[in-house]
């Protein structure tokens, strides 16, 4: 059973006056504001004599070219006006558009008269060609998931040597880096900030942020057994597989024993899959743990879960060819830890160990970055709230509008930190050579393209495991349903077992309006796509503001309100306690009406 009445540990904060928050906020105000300057700032268009005025004094000799690589007098550097050694890419090839305005310098562009063209180098088309190609793309049918007509072209590898987008973006271009480093130097300076103000006001009682990032990494000797379980557990498919691949052999003959064994087998992985998620979620339910071990465990059993069904679905028809090898045990092993939820038996390999101390030194940096945020914008608006049983309305508001700045560059930070640092980490000591985790998701204006680009691996094992196999049976409407109601589902589960409460607030907000977001924004994406990526980022900015504010005060509500009979796991506690009143002497005055 479920308890909410579980006993936490007395966690103590240093809460700084309000008007000092206030005035950081309005720092950060004015660092993303610099950090938009820094995007418009400058000659971004090149006109005809800009490498006359500004020549170049970078010099290369056009013998320094090694084969396949070819000399260009003009192709680094802004505006192109510096000489580089260029290697050109054949049709069908993968490439990446670059600016030559802001400087951006590829090793690689396609051969002419290519383009790269939906990061493919292709023919240069014109515009009957384009329009009779859409019509036909429009008049396909869609079978399995797939056109008619993806079956003739020729595919692309699922898998191939990529970096990151933000590992081109920051080492092609100097005003991303800029931004890259103006995000360094807010951390820095709320280090700063931290430090001074806790000499001064404390003397020896200087607090850096490990007050919580200790109390979130709290029992971690807990987590680590259950996320050993849940390891044990995952390896346990492979001598499972061995066992239902051998004794496949031997009944071949008995078409009935067959199919007993076969359904045996679907019932063993289900079975493994409902384990590795069951007894983590049950031993969360029975003791709560610290938030972010709770947060790491919760992720690893669904992620367990998903590498066992790719692997199971993967190698399912080698088991009924007797021609086809298993993959080893090494495979397996292999898979279980790299960063991506398709089964393949080999992956593009690449390896850059210098970058993976840096990786984990950002990993490291955005958790304090996030312990700052946590405690120098989120507490002094939240940690006594239910220490009284009444509250303003204007306080509650002015608290949920303060968190909305803090909230997007804690879910900035999140994506950094998750899916680019943390993923290179273990690409890198993986010599995993595909490291297209994401897309350019931030200049989308279309939420289907947005949640397809957001987090490629993820996306990949739903689109693999749920939506093509659903697809033909169930149409693309309830498809695409099924997947969102898992996704919101599984985050929820692990908010709800790291929090200690039920509180379907980004369940809402991805499941419920982010579903009805897809339709919308479908055809307005391509006809006003600057409006919509606009109308995107005022979501990120009021959706994160509210999960910043509705769940710390749930959090503290629960700690601070005195206990009571009807308190629940799934109730909110929020909703009754403190009560939510507005100022005794409060009248509305129409600030239209100046004439009276």
């Amino acid at each position: 059973m479920l308890s909410s009445n579980i006993p936490s540990p007395t966690i103590t904060y240093s809460v700084r006056p309000r008007h000092l928050t206030i005035n950081m906020k309005a720092t950060l105000v004015l660092v993303l504001l610099a950090c938009v300057l820094a995007l418009a700032y400058g000659d971004l268009v090149c006109g005809t004599n800009y490498c006359k005025q500004h020549p170049c004094t970078t010099r290369l000799a056009s013998t320094s070219c090694r084969s396949p690589s070819l000399y260009r007098p003009n192709h680094a550097g802004k505006c192109a006006c510096c000489p580089a050694c260029v290697t050109l890419l054949g049709e069908g090839a993968a490439c990446k558009t670059y600016s030559k305005e802001l400087g951006e310098t590829p090793s690689a562009v396609c051969r002419e008269p290519l383009k790269c063209l939906t990061g493919v180098c292709t023919k240069n088309m014109t515009e009957i060609e384009e329009h009779i190609l859409r019509r036909r793309k429009q008049e396909v049918l869609l079978q399995n998931g797939l056109t008619k007509r993806d079956e003739e072209k020729k595919p692309l590898p699922e898998f191939m040597h990529r970096d990151s987008p933000l590992t081109e973006l920051i080492e092609g271009s100097l005003h991303i880096r800029a931004i890259y480093h103006i995000f360094v130097v807010i951390l820095l300076v709320l280090l700063c900030d931290t430090v001074i103000y806790d000499f001064v006001e404390r003397g020896k009682q200087i607090n850096i942020g490990t007050t919580s990032v200790i109390h979130g990494f709290g029992d971690i000797r807990r987590g680590a057994k259950i996320w050993l379980l849940e390891l044990a557990i995952a390896l346990a498919f492979y001598p499972g597989l061995r066992l239902y691949a051998g004794t496949r052999k031997f009944l071949v003959k008995f078409p009935a024993a067959l199919k007993i064994w076969s359904i045996m087998g679907m019932l063993g992985v289900a079975v493994l899959e409902v384990t590795v998620i069951a007894i983590p979620t049950w031993d969360l339910g029975k003791k709560k743990l610290a938030l972010a071990s709770s947060v790491a465990v919760t992720c690893e059993m669904f992620r367990f879960a998903m590498k066992i069904h790719a692997a199971a679905v993967a190698c399912a028809p080698r088991c009924r060819d007797d021609l086809a090898k298993l993959p080893t045990f090494k495979h397996y092993i292999y898979f279980l830890f790299a960063p991506t939820l398709v089964y393949r038996d080999e992956y593009p390999r690449k390896i850059r160990w210098g970058f993976v101390l840096f990786h984990f030194l950002e990993v490291a940096a955005i958790i304090f970055y996030n312990s700052f945020l946590w405690e120098r914008f989120i507490l002094p608006y939240w940690s006594d709230y239910g220490k009284e049983p009444k509250v303003e309305a204007g306080t509650v508001v002015r608290g949920m509008f303060a968190c909305v700045l803090p909230g997007v560059i804690s879910f900035l930070c999140g994506f950094y930190c998750l899916l680019h640092a943390w993923h290179n980490a273990f690409a890198e000591m993986l010599t995993f050579g595909d490291r297209l985790f994401y897309e350019e998701w931030w200049t989308t204006s279309q939420f289907s393209r947005y949640y397809r680009a957001w987090n490629r691996v993820v996306h990949s094992w739903l689109r693999d495991h749920i939506y093509r196999p659903l697809s033909p049976r169930a149409g693309r409407a309830l498809s695409t349903l099924a997947v969102f109601a898992v996704s919101a589902v599984a985050h929820e589960v692990i908010l709800s077992l790291s929090f200690g409460f039920f509180y379907p607030v980004l369940m809402m907000e991805f499941g419920g309006l982010g579903l009805l977001m897809l339709p919308l924004t479908a055809s307005t994406g391509r006809r006003f796509p600057s409006f919509l990526n606009l109308l995107m980022w005022l979501s990120f900015f009021i959706g994160n503001g509210l999960l910043w504010s509705l769940y710390p005060m749930e959090f503290f509500a629960r700690k601070n309100c005195p206990p009571s009979p009807n308190d629940s796991f799934f109730i909110p506690k929020s909703w009754s306690c403190p009560e939510i009143v507005l100022k005794p002497n409060w009248s509305f005055q129409n600030p239209f009406n100046i004439i009276y």
